[in-house]
């Protein structure tokens, strides 16, 4: 997966997938969990990633899923990234041949240590609900997902907004960032603005963090 990763998840609809993608997205995530608000079946994943730049990545996101129906799956819709966000264990989300991130649902710090035993791509860290896998809008501690990166790349989701974006990235300096609910008119109804600026914004922070690496490497 390619640095400075923004990722507009629950697409659902062709247009909201072309606003992401002309904006800057580097990926659009679709739904596979039919219990999501944003559910979407592959057969209408697959019509909409046909017509999306092979600069953008698919991600297929997936809740307890075996691995029989996510082969199908990846290979219908042509998935460059596979994204685990349910109760999965390190040895369900092992021997894919494409990128894996696995989502955590943050509820405190004692969390992280469950880290150490997958190996993956990336983690995208999410605020915690007993009732909801994502999406809820609600943000966490950020304290804790840069605590959470000495466990590898991590991709900062949960209550990101375009107005909290920047200061987001600036704060956890993450690998990635992923928004679903806070660019939204209504679950899976993108607001073509907001996702927008969201990008515009995420660019910029990406941006701030590279140049405050560059001065922070610079030696006269």
């Amino acid at each position: 997966m390619d640095a400075q990763f923004i990722k507009i998840c629950g697409i659902t609809t062709l247009e909201d997938a072309l606003v992401a993608a002309e904006s800057g997205a580097t990926a659009v995530g679709f739904n596979f969990y039919s219990g999501s608000k944003r559910h979407i079946t592959p057969r209408r994943a697959a019509e909409i990633s046909t017509k999306l730049p092979n600069s953008v990545k698919r991600v297929g996101v997936f809740v307890n899923a075996t691995k029989e129906n996510i082969d199908t799956v990846q290979k219908e819709v042509q998935l460059d990234i596979l994204q685990f966000h349910g109760d999965e264990l390190p040895e369900a989300i092992s021997g894919y041949n494409i990128p894996v991130v696995k989502a955590v649902r943050i509820a405190n710090a004692g969390q992280l240590d469950t880290l150490t035993r997958y190996s993956v791509g990336a983690f995208l860290l999410d605020s915690f609900s007993p009732n909801e896998f994502g999406g809820t809008g609600k943000s966490f501690d950020w304290n804790i997902a840069r605590e959470a990166k000495s466990f590898g790349s991590i991709i900062l989701s949960g209550g990101l907004t375009p107005d909290n974006i920047e200061e987001a990235i600036t704060f956890v300096q993450p690998f990635g960032v992923d928004v679903s609910s806070g660019v939204e008119i209504s679950p899976g109804i993108k607001d073509h603005r907001k996702v927008k600026q969201f990008i515009s914004r995420a660019l910029k922070g990406f941006e701030a963090q590279k140049n405050l690496k560059r001065a922070a490497e610079f030696h006269p």
